[in-house]
Order: structure tokens, then sequence, then C-alpha cells
């Protein structure tokens, strides 16, 4: 039996996992109690690629060693972790890693048409991971001296050569070919490797394509990303971007050959891994999914709606290296709409270049706080709005359609994001995980997505999901439940469920009536107006019984004007009831007026722990 076999096989009792950041590396310890995996310690210590150490395996050794105090568990013996385990006191079944401190995989990919087989591609490449830098297709516009300078001044980790469906013409892919062929790139990291360039077009051109890269790049043909109009095959090219991820951008890192002796699965780039768990709680649960890590740099945001993976990076969003850029993007007006006292513009723009200098400083008084949770739902709104339009529908599908069709407006090349059918929204990255309230991180994701009918939402507690994300993608059934049982039990911490009514009317019309069954024989009734917003005690795994009669123009996922019956969960937050109304609904332009709204509904919530109006 080969070893990939025996780990196929074998029952985990232990696992241990880590993340190599970028500047600190995450351990964690998984144990089987019982008939349930669950959360024995972690360990952190900071990330070694650079100098002096220049050696990722000795953070690695750091955090392990952490993690074995804590626990009392022997787990290294010398330099090497002690697999599989010994005893319930040495040794761990099996060992698992994920990394971004390589900087994380930058990649270009090419279609033959754009919005077709070009956006199939950067669907490939995001969602194994990648930031894709730029699209080169045949009818980008640009002439072709001018896609070769792109390529050359970019210099990607790697390509993803891309075009054409199966069987039809190869002319056009095979001219991208040679453009990339001519620009000659060279390997960010190390100048005497190649380019890795993957091949995932038309199988008729693959000799063409050969003949063109295989001398010049290290060039890897795998199955077509849109073998059909009908049909995308993205699998197949992320199975190969992760592999060329760790052979020829990883393995350059110092100490990381040494670290893939270490785990017997490839090591995952971070984002991938967290796409990872998003995707399987999805199919696990059969319900739609929205994620979101909110970093210094960057934003990603992860969905699967109707068993479609997506995930976008927005590299100039992000709380601390990005601050200033979600200014720009947003607007000063629209960051401030959120504020709710009145800021002089100059010591605005001075705080938040503060933070892009001094990045890992954090809020120190109340008015500090709220300005970066206004920038933080800007740069999720902003992020999730990017998400809206690339996680879309198949483009060029042709469709029969019949007179109905008209009235509903459904083509391709529209968004799959259904906010009315999205169960479970969750929130990660520091921003959201360490709001000083719970509150206050349920309440930026209900201003950043706005969430539509009945929504869970839950923060990610110590940002687990990349060392649940590879686990999950081990081949082993036990060690994909230790990964669903710890992303459950440990990782989510579950704030409540929100329920919100869509829909038009007037400030202070009625919106709807609600009525809640809590445990212990008590109910609760009250009315709420358009524009209000009501919170409710309920606790971690407490159930009520919640009724909602809806106003005729407003919607809770039922239908206008439909009542809603059904038990929702609670969490450390509750219940949230937004009669807001319209997506996305409106502020008060005047400035007295709209931060006599926010105060409203910061009281409503208990979202601080004093009037914000006091601040100005």
């Amino acid at each position: 039996m080969t070893a990939a076999e025996d780990l196929k096989q074998a029952k985990i009792r232990s696992v241990l996992a880590t993340d190599c950041g970028s500047t600190t590396t995450k351990a964690i310890l998984i144990e089987l109690r019982g008939d349930e995996y669950r959360l024995r310690t972690r360990g952190e210590a900071p990330t070694t690629v650079e100098a002096p150490f220049e050696d990722v395996t000795r953070g690695v050794l750091n955090a392990v060693m952490e993690v074995e105090e804590l626990a009392g568990r022997k787990l290294l013996d010398g330099d090497r972790i002690i697999t599989p385990q010994q005893s319930e006191k040495e040794g761990v079944d099996i060992y698992v890693s994920t990394s971004s401190a390589g900087g994380g995989l930058q990649m270009m990919v090419t279609g033959v048409v754009k919005s077709m087989t070009g956006e199939s591609a950067e669907r490939a490449a995001r969602g194994a991971g990648a930031i894709v830098m730029d699209i080169i297709a045949s009818n980008d516009g640009r002439l072709p001296h001018e896609k070769i300078r792109r390529i050359r001044d970019l210099r990607p980790d790697m390509i993803l050569l891309s075009g054409g469906i199966d069987g039809g013409t190869t002319t056009h892919v095979v001219e991208l070919a040679e453009i990339v062929a001519a620009a000659d790139p060279k390997a960010r990291l190390g100048a005497s490797y190649q380019m890795p360039v993957i091949y995932a077009g038309n199988n008729q051109a693959a000799d063409l394509i050969k003949e063109r890269l295989a001398d010049k790049t290290a060039l890897t043909v795998t199955d077509n990303i849109r073998p059909t109009m009908e049909r995308e095959n993205l699998m197949p090219a992320r199975h190969a971007i992760h592999d060329l991820f760790m052979e020829h951008v990883m393995a350059h890192a110092p100490g990381y050959k040494k670290l893939m002796t270490w785990t017997p699965i490839p090591i995952m780039p971070t984002p991938g891994a967290v796409g990872s768990i998003i995707h399987m709680i999805a199919k696990r649960e059969e319900i739609q999914v929205v994620g979101v890590d909110i970093g210094g740099a960057t934003t990603d945001v992860f969905s699967v709606f109707q068993d479609v993976f997506n995930r976008t990076v927005s590299a100039n969003l992000g709380m601390s290296y990005s601050v200033s850029n979600v200014l720009v993007e947003a607007g000063l007006e629209n960051v401030m709409r959120w504020v709710p006292f009145n800021m002089d513009e100059g010591e605005i723009r001075n705080r938040i270049k503060n933070k892009m200098i001094r990045p890992t400083t954090i809020p120190h008084t109340l008015e500090e706080l709220i300005l970066e949770q206004a920038l933080a739902r800007e740069a999720l709104r902003l992020a999730f709005k990017q998400h809206k339009s690339l996680a879309v529908g198949l483009k060029g599908v042709q469709q029969e359609r019949t007179i109905s069709d008209t009235f509903e407006q459904t083509t391709t090349g529209e968004t799959l994001i259904d906010l009315m059918t999205l169960a479970l929204l969750v929130g990660s990255g520091g921003a959201l995980s360490h709001a000083p309230k719970r509150v206050q991180a349920a309440m930026m994701m209900l201003d950043a997505f706005l969430p539509e009918g009945v929504t869970e939402l839950a923060v990610d507690s110590i940002f687990m999901m990349p060392q649940l994300g590879v686990l999950a993608e081990v081949e082993n059934e036990s060690a994909r439940k230790a990964a669903t049982d710890v992303f459950v039990k440990d990782c989510m911490i579950y704030l409540g469920t929100a329920v919100a009514a869509v829909g038009r009317g007037k400030p202070g019309a009625k919106c709807m009536k609600v009525g809640v069954g809590l445990p212990g024989g008590k109910r609760e009734e009250f009315d709420l107006t358009h524009g209000q917003i009501r919170r409710v005690a309920l606790g971690l795994g407490e159930e009520a019984e919640v009724s909602v009669d809806p106003a005729g123009g407003f919607d809770v996922g039922m239908g206008k004007g439909k009542a809603l019956k059904r038990n929702l969960k609670g969490g450390v937050v509750g219940l949230i009831f937004d009669a807001r109304g319209r997506r996305p609904f409106a502020l008060p332009t005047e400035s007295e007026a709209r931060i006599a709204k926010l105060a409203e509904w910061a009281e409503a919530v208990d979202l601080y722990d004093r009037d914000p109006r006091t601040l100005a």
C-alpha cells in the first residue's frame, strides 16, 4: 500500500497545523475527544524567512514549542515533528501547513475573449489563492508590443494561458502564446529559474503551445478551463497552480524545501485554504455562504451560491498598508456617513495617513475606533461590490428564452450573488475578529454587505480558517471531520441571526410586526417602522420561535407582504431586526439628521458604551 493510500485509510486522532504568515507563524493542535474533534491549544511565533534566520522552519518550530508547552504534549524530537502519534502525550498523526510568507501568489492570466475565457481563467487563479495582476486577451484593445511590455513590467510569479474551446480554432490562443514567448518573462524569485506557465486552453493547440513555450518557460499542460461554451472546468488548473506555487515560488523561500518534507500533502497558499473551508461548509450544510477576510493590505471575499465557489482579492483595500486607498476609492463623504459626530477633514486625513505609516497601531480612543470601523465598512462594501461583479454566470452561453424570462431578467453574465438566499455570513480579520464588542462586528457586516431576509452572522475567533482549510483538503474522512468539527465548535463565534426587511417606505411608516418566543416561556412583541433597528438578546446555543409580519411593500424572504415564521438561532449578539428598507439604504444627507440617526441605531443595539455624539 502506498503512503497516499495509507493516509486515506488512517484513523486520525490528532492534528498539528501551521499557517506561515508574512510576519507571524501560527500553530494549532487538534485532538479527538470522544467522537468529536476539538481545538486543544494554539501558539505563535515570528516568521523567520528573513535575516538573521533565513529559514521558515525555525518560526514553525518556535510556534510548535509554544503549543508543546501549553498542551503538555511532546511534539518535537530535536528539529523534527513527531509523526505518527506515539501516545496521548507524544506526537501527532498528521502535520499540515499553509503559507503566505512568500508575499502571496501573483499571477497574470490570458484568454481569447476577455469576458469569457479571460474571466474563467481569472476565476481559476483567484480560486487557487492568487492575486490576478492583469488579464491579457486577444480583444483587450492593446497592441502586441503593449502586451509584451506589460508582462515584462509586472513580472508575475506565474502565467495561466487559456483560450478557445476544445476542438475549436487554434489561431488566437497560439498568438497569445507567441506574445508570452516574445516577452520572455523572468521569474520574480530566482534569476536562474524559468517562469512557470500553465496551459489550460483548447486541447487541439497543446502541441503548438509546446513548440513556442517549452524551451523558454517551465510549461505545464492541463485540462481546458472552458472545454465548451456551456461548461467551466477550473479544478485541474487550480491544482496545477498549487503544485507550481510550491515548486517554483515557495520553494525559493529559505527553508521551504525542508518544510515540504514534513507534511504528506502540499502546502497551500493561505487564501486558497480559507476558500476551501468556506466551500466545504457550504456543501456540508447545503447553504449559500459568504466569507470575508479583511487584512492590512487586502480584503478577500469568498462565496458559494448555486454550488459555485468564487473568490476575489481586492489588493488595494485594507486597514493598514492600504487604508489610504480605501479613502480614495470610497471618498471622504462615504467614510464620514458612518461617523456619528463632526470631524475636521484635515484631521481625518492625518489620522488615516498615520495608520498607513504605522500599520501595527490600534485605536486607543472611542473616536479612533469609530473612524477605523467606518473605514472598515467601506473597505468591505467596495470589496463585496467587486466580488459581485466577478461572481457571475458564464458569458457567451446561448439560451432558449421564453416570454416570462423577459420579466425575470435572468441572463448569463449576471451576478450569482442572491442576498435573499444567503444563509451564513462569516467575517475574519482584525477589524471584525478583534472588535471590542461583538455587536460592532455584526453591524459592520450588516452595513457593508446589506444581507436580505434571514442571515446567520459569525466571525472567526482566532483566524484558524487557513489551517482548517488545508486539513479539509486531505484525502481522509477523519481529517475532513476534524476540520468541520473544529470550524463549527471552536473557530466560529456565532453572533446570532439578522432579519432584514427589504422594500421602500416613508420614514416612520410601518415596516414589520415582530413576535419572539424566548426560552423559558417569555415572549416579546413589538412594531418596527421604516428606518428602525432592534436587538433582542438570545444566547449562544439558544433558539427562539420568531414571527415577522411585514407591511405590504416589504419582503423578509417569503415574498412581499408575506409573513415569516421559523425558529432562529441566537449567539453572543442575539437577534437583530433590520427595518432600514431598500438596499442600499439611504442615510439623511443633512449632517445633524444623519448623526441623530446613527446615534439612534447605536443605542438600539448597544453599539458603544457611551453616546458617540459626546465625542464631537
